[in-house]
């Protein structure tokens, strides 16, 4: 047996015009953006890139190699694919840490400052530790020889697919993929398939965890019966937060259903796919289905949102409406208190006793503000709303 290549990869939506731009960044450190040249160029430097093409298969990509003999491959629809070739069975962990540290910290780096300006990523998106479906590939391996190297990966198996051409042995993190006859490139078509399908399914299921804990998150702001007014602005401002994030995550799912029907329609249009459709291919509908289910759920979070920030903005206005109707009882009571002063004086006189007078209706006007201004910030509103039982998502 001979382990003979190791791939990594992830996907996040792009187009062709993003493609173009990370083109002109690798090739020549250049973009018509408004970043920093010098940070720029450090980041290219790291990538340690050599040869650069593109090229057209189903659709554009680029694909460079760098000095740690690592090929990357980068497509329109935003899928990245890193195989490294200097594999051996000896060596087969630190082989796997060192393309994924490239990935992780010279790769994304670069991509994610080159695409740092315009419409940010969701707090709840960035940060998000990835794990990596890690596909290894060996020539002429037997069935003892794979079992041991899930053994040294993980125990268990989820699915072993055979055929004259290919044996397929899945686990958790790791694909094992005995090559029978040595032809790597539509080995190589499958793996760029179940990566973009693994991390479509991965973002569809954080979007599903992300409706669940922002769905709790409105809840709470809304179970309380009774709220004082000083606390309605910062509900307010918080479930405004929460609307920003749902619109743009709202925007990720809308674009996802373009990028799935390009990926099914390159897959089943290649004939030499057909035995890995055999494994893979079900997948294209039910990642639809999902798909659509998810969009569902998100429709249902938006409203949500919506309904909560119409109820808080009703309270907001009736807290300013009360505190101004405050606010001219005070007023009324000083102009009063000034016009009976004009007309039981025959002429102004500055007395000691008229000094402290005004002071006494000065302090009695603030005195009467504070108070008003106390009992509006502390009184209770009603929070009016219909309550659900809920489903299980």
């Amino acid at each position: 047996m001979k382990i003979t290549n190791v791939y990594i990869g992830g996907w996040f939506q792009r187009t062709m015009l993003q493609l173009t731009e990370i083109y002109d960044f690798l090739r020549e450190c250049k973009t018509k953006l408004n970043l920093n040249q010098k940070k720029l160029m450090e980041y290219r430097k790291s990538l340690g890139i050599g040869k650069i093409d593109y090229g057209v298969d189903g659709v554009e990509y680029i694909e460079f190699t760098t000095n740690l003999n690592i090929t990357v491959k980068i497509f329109e629809d935003g899928l990245i694919v890193l195989n490294n070739r200097e594999i051996s069975d000896d060596t087969l962990f630190a082989d796997l840490d060192k393309v994924t540290d490239y990935y992780e910290n010279k790769l994304s780096p670069a991509i994610n400052y080159l695409f740092s300006l315009g419409a940010p990523v969701p707090k709840e998106l960035a940060g998000i530790e990835t794990v990596y479906p890690y596909f290894i590939v060996c020539n002429n391996a037997t069935k003892g020889q794979i079992n041991e190297l899930l053994s040294r990966t993980e125990k268990q198996k989820y699915f072993e697919f055979t055929n004259s051409n290919y044996d397929v042995v899945r686990g958790d993190k790791y694909y094992f993929i005995n090559n029978k006859k040595q032809q790597i490139t539509n080995i190589e078509k499958y793996i760029e398939s179940q990566i973009f399908i693994r991390e479509f399914k991965g973002q569809l299921h954080r979007y599903l965890n992300m409706h669940r804990v922002i769905w709790e998150k409105i809840d709470h702001v809304k179970e309380n019966a009774n709220i004082k007014g000083a606390d309605i602005v910062k509900f307010t401002s918080t479930l405004d937060g929460y609307a920003k994030t749902i619109n743009l995550i709202d925007g990720r799912i809308n674009q996802m259903g373009t990028y799935i029907s390009t990926r099914e329609k390159i897959a089943k249009s290649d004939k030499n796919l057909t035995d890995f459709l055999a494994i893979s291919g079900y997948r294209f509908e039910t990642l639809r289905d999902t798909l659509d289910y998810i969009k569902y759920l998100w429709d249902m979070t938006q409203t949500y949102i919506n309904s909560a920030q119409k109820l808080f903005n009703g309270l907001k206005s009736d807290v300013t409406s009360k505190s101004i109707n405050s606010l001219t009882i005070v007023t009324s009571m000083s102009a009063g208190a000034s016009i009976i002063t004009l007309l039981t004086k025959s002429e102004p006189k500055f007395t000691v006793f008229g000094i402290l007078y005004f002071f006494i209706l000065a302090g009695l006007g603030w005195g009467s503000t504070k108070l008003l201004s106390f009992i509006s910030q502390n009184r209770k509103y009603q929070v009016s709303d219909v309550s659900y039982d809920k489903d299980i998502k």
